[in-house]
């Protein structure tokens, strides 16, 4: 057991080392996460005012990729702005509430981006296996049953890893080697015995995310049955370029992930694994709505279309300023 120097009442705040100490490489990453975060927010913006202004999207699949970029803007949201300011600000410090905080949302808007791939997995199943029974089955209630399910499961998720935070000692080392609070990283600089921790952290990903991996596994498994089984070629082709985007989509995020845990087992530089972990943490959300939307004909169409109206909407406004 690890000794323990003080108690975790004399801990009040962290310290985020962030991915560098080079003063002129924190005002390129600065500019760096700061374009991603943009290009993150406004993207994610475009899909869902998209899915929203075409009535042609108004359909399940469309929900969940909705509820995917509310999600992807979250998680964004809850890591860069804080790393930003601290680049500005010259201040690496992060109150020991705030730590928690974050921690607890990482946990949720990962985990409930897991859920979402998952369920929209099996929205394509439905879809191309069972295309008769398709609205029945994928009805708005069962959709939004769905999404609520998922982020409940997600918020327990975040709950109990972050209740069990609390009981930790932390020492006097409280620089966390990261550009934010990261579970992991916190159980490294507990003084405390993390064992319970350890197992949890383990257990919950091998439930929360086996479960999930095992139903996109499982659709995609009937969905290549099915289509191999269509007399036309050209019919296959059209049947499966559906499912590309969300195939880009799961492959990036868990090959992400499995890019960290490779990372983390093969080096011990805590610069090496903050580096991966921005692959998981930030990148999948910035390129989701590329993916998307260059992808997906509809998708590009309700583009074209929020684009137009939006041109047509500012030049009214110029003309009306003029007159």
């Amino acid at each position: 057991m690890k000794s323990r120097n003080h108690s975790i009442s004399a801990v009040s705040e962290f310290l985020l080392l962030g991915l560098t100490d080079d003063p002129q490489l924190q005002q390129l990453i600065f500019i760096l996460f700061l374009c991603i975060y943009l290009v993150t927010v406004l993207g994610n913006l475009l899909i869902i005012l998209a899915v929203i202004s075409d009535i042609h999207l108004h359909t399940p699949m469309y929900f969940f990729l909705c509820s995917l970029s509310i999600n992807d803007i979250c998680l964004s949201t809850n890591t860069i702005p804080k790393m930003l300011i601290n680049l500005i600000t010259q201040n690496q410090s992060i109150s020991y509430t705030s730590c928690l905080i974050q921690v607890w949302f990482v946990l949720v808007f990962t985990g409930l981006e897991n859920c979402l791939l998952a369920v929209m997995a099996y929205d394509r199943y439905v879809a191309i296996c069972h295309p008769l029974r398709y609205s029945t089955i994928m009805n708005p209630f069962w959709c939004l049953l769905m999404v609520l399910f998922s982020l409940v499961l997600s918020f327990m998720f975040g709950l109990l890893h972050t209740l069990m935070v609390l009981h930790l000692s932390f020492c006097t080392d409280i620089k966390i080697p990261h550009f934010f609070c990261e579970l992991a990283q916190l159980l490294k600089l507990a003084c405390s015995d993390t064992f319970i921790n350890d197992i949890l952290v383990y257990f919950a990903s091998c439930v929360f995310g086996g479960i999930p991996i095992s139903g996109i596994i499982f659709s995609y498994t009937h969905i290549v049955s099915t289509v191999i089984r269509m007399p036309s070629i050209g019919r296959r082709y059209k049947t499966f370029s559906t499912c590309g985007s969300h195939l880009s989509v799961v492959s990036l995020f868990y090959g992400t992930i499995l890019g960290v845990y490779i990372s983390s087992a093969v080096t011990n530089s805590p610069e090496k694994t903050v580096v991966a972990s921005v692959m998981y943490s930030v990148v999948p959300q910035m390129l989701n709505p590329f993916i998307y939307s260059l992808r997906n004909k509809d998708m590009k169409e309700a583009l074209r279309k929020l684009s137009s109206s939006v041109w047509v909407a500012l030049r009214w406004h110029s003309n009306s300023i003029k007159r």
